[in-house]
């Protein structure tokens, strides 16, 4: 497993980082009984094994028991790096976004008793608006819990390009934003303040929710409880499948699939500290390392320089 700085930190990590999300069956349409711990755990231990030395959670994965999980596991393993999300309240229906100092102190503390940490090693506010950054007590927050020994390095896990240069703008160390095939254009534009700021850069939805593993159809249908069931509407789903057949290229020689094509593109990014993988069974995690690692380090330099022009041509703006 090849390693990457996590911008200024000082921290060094596995290029491939393990999500926990879908770990969680929180937002997945997944069976009802909740998350499957013997599962997890394996998940986790493959990881380990394999060489990932990062694990990308939330206090609101599994309303909290994907933390207290990894705290059982991962007891004494200061050699992995925990990056936990907080920030929104889920005891009120609908959820609600919380980043005044007194909810995030709280929730800083509630995530220390579950991971079993004297201090957080990376805490990212979870999908703050630009105002709770520049207006709101969110960055003031982070940074007395910072000088208190809360937590080590504060970031943002951000929903757009707005917030994550108001994230930059306070003082964030981490950023976490989607980057994919399909979706490139927030972070390609936020590129020069990370690169100037010395940000670290963690990828998440490198599969866009599954769409880039390549296997939709355009009947593909999600369970009732599955995210993916509402965020877009059956003609959007039509065209997102469509869009994944102009990519069909990149899978020729040592790139044998579409999921190891769509991991090798975010590597590719020298901005990218880690890519964020959300394996939800050990022989997904396997698979995709496997595909991911296997010849070539990334994608061949020919297919990234022609990739803007291929996606333009099919009608895709990234």
């Amino acid at each position: 497993m090849r390693s990457r700085p996590l911008g200024k930190t000082g921290i060094v990590v596995s290029e491939m980082a393990l999500g926990t999300w879908g770990l969680s069956r929180d937002g997945w349409g997944l069976p009802s009984e909740g998350m499957d711990e013997k599962e997890t755990e394996a998940v986790i231990a493959r990881a380990l094994d394999i060489g990932v030395n990062l694990v990308d959670t939330a206090d609101v994965y599994g309303a909290g028991k994907m933390e207290a999980l990894l705290g059982r596991v991962l007891e004494g393993k200061k050699d992995v790096t925990v990056v936990t999300r907080g920030g929104v309240q889920r005891a009120t229906d609908p959820p609600t976004k919380r980043f005044t100092q007194e909810y995030l102190r709280g929730a800083v503390e509630r995530s220390l008793k579950r991971l079993k940490r004297d201090a957080l090693d990376v805490y990212l506010l979870h999908n703050p608006s630009p105002d709770a950054l520049s207006v709101g007590e969110a960055a003031s927050a982070m940074d007395t819990l910072k000088k208190e020994g809360k937590l080590r390095h504060w970031g943002v896990s951000a929903g757009d390009l707005d917030v994550a240069r108001a994230a930059v703008d306070k003082g964030a160390e981490v950023l976490s934003m989607t980057y994919n095939l399909l979706h490139q254009s927030d972070v390609n534009r936020v590129g020069g303040d990370v690169m100037v700021s010395r940000v670290g850069l963690l990828a998440h939805s490198p599969l866009s929710y599954g769409l880039l593993a390549g296997t939709w159809t355009k009947d593909t249908e999600f369970t009732d409880g599955d995210h993916r069931q509402e965020r877009w509407t059956r003609l959007e789903l039509e065209r997102r499948v469509s869009d994944v057949g102009s990519l069909r290229h990149l899978v020729r020689g040592d790139v044998e699939t579409l999921r190891g094509a769509a991991i090798r593109f975010v590597l590719s990014s020298h901005l990218v500290s880690a890519v964020i993988l959300g394996p939800k069974t050990e022989q997904q995690l396997t698979e995709l390392v496997r595909e991911t690692g296997g010849g070539p380090r990334y994608l061949p330099d020919d297919d990234l320089r022609e990739l803007t022009q291929t996606l333009e041509k099919a009608g895709i703006h990234v």
